[in-house]
């Protein structure tokens, strides 16, 4: 294991006379709260589900008002976590630079950034697109923080299986968005996604294994071997290339966006494979190349969603 600095959670770490904080770093630090990145994930499978809703071009003002909403209630979701998980944090490797333990931004601060993210997200989906999505996007929120983070997390394995229903919200907020309404469509991508997060983070976790270990995280491949770990990916794998083939025959989607689901998930079904034959072999550290599958199902699960978009002008 790495040695790690310890030093309490949300302790104030200098960076000049007196604790001096720069603006410009604040700032910075605060959109770090949001995690950008994993939302720019959540609008790729919201915005392309409103094109298949609309059966072609949505309302563009819809669009924004839908993704700004959900960039802040996914981004006070996040701050929440990490305002719960800071003692964590700044034992892990890939999170010790998060602001809430930096110190950049005080443990106060996050909370109340936070929850005034979850306030404001609310009112924006309820008075500027509809109450449905209003209360999707409420209890996606809810769903990660109290569910995930503080449920699940630090007690059970299957932590990333059910937390992963709050990543799945987003489609059906796309889709309520534009209908007021849900249906077997949004359902079928919903399971896409949650069949998707498992076998996309199980990999990630079998690469940093050692952090959740230190800091007694039941991420599956802490208790279990690589083997049991790459089973159950291609289980998961099986199950999602399937559920994402559904689609057409319910009269969804049409050649286009079969023509990629078949694509894309016969390619992701060769690299879990491959990795279930690594893992089999006994290979480890580089050799075992599990951040290939990880890479592999951002690219997945966004040439799928283009389809998705696309697929109704090709009909």
């Amino acid at each position: 294991m790495t040695a790690v600095e310890s030093r309490p959670a949300g302790a104030v770490l200098t960076t000049g006379p007196r604790g001096h904080r720069p603006f410009g770093a604040r700032v910075k630090a605060f959109v770090a709260l949001t995690k950008p990145r994993i939302i720019e994930l959540l609008l790729i499978t919201t915005v392309p589900v409103m094109f298949l809703a609309a059966q072609g071009v949505p309302d563009l003002w819809l669009v924004v008002a839908t993704c700004v909403g959900g960039y802040l209630s996914a981004g006070g979701a996040n701050a929440l976590n990490m305002y719960i998980d800071r003692d964590i944090d700044a034992l892990m490797d890939r999170t010790s630079q998060r602001p809430l333990v930096t110190g950049m931004v005080s443990p106060r601060e996050g909370l109340v950034f936070g929850l005034t993210l979850a306030v404001v997200s609310t009112l924006w989906f309820g008075l500027l697109v509809n109450w449905l999505s209003a209360a999707l996007a409420l209890g996606a929120l809810l769903f990660y923080v109290v569910v995930y983070t503080m449920l699940l997390k630090r007690r059970t394995a299957q932590n990333i299986v059910w937390g992963g229903i709050a990543g799945c919200m987003p489609v059906l907020i796309g889709w309520s968005a534009v209908t007021n309404s849900m249906s077997w469509a949004a359902v079928i991508l919903f399971l896409v996604i949650f069949f998707w997060t498992p076998p996309h983070y199980w990999p990630l976790s079998m690469k940093v294994k050692e952090d959740y270990a230190r800091v007694g995280v039941p991420m599956l491949p802490v208790i279990a071997s690589n083997r049991v770990v790459a089973r159950q990916i291609v289980i998961y794998s099986w199950v999602m290339v399937a559920v994402s083939l559904l689609l057409t025959p319910l009269g969804y989607t049409g050649w286009f966006y079969t023509a990629v689901a078949l694509a894309t998930g016969g390619w992701w079904l060769w690299e879990a494979h491959a990795l279930q034959s690594r893992a089999k072999s006994g290979a480890t550290g580089g050799k075992l190349k599990e951040m290939r599958l990880f890479h592999w199902s951002i690219t997945y699960v966004s040439l799928l969603f283009v389809a998705v978009a696309v697929d109704p002008f090709l009909r």
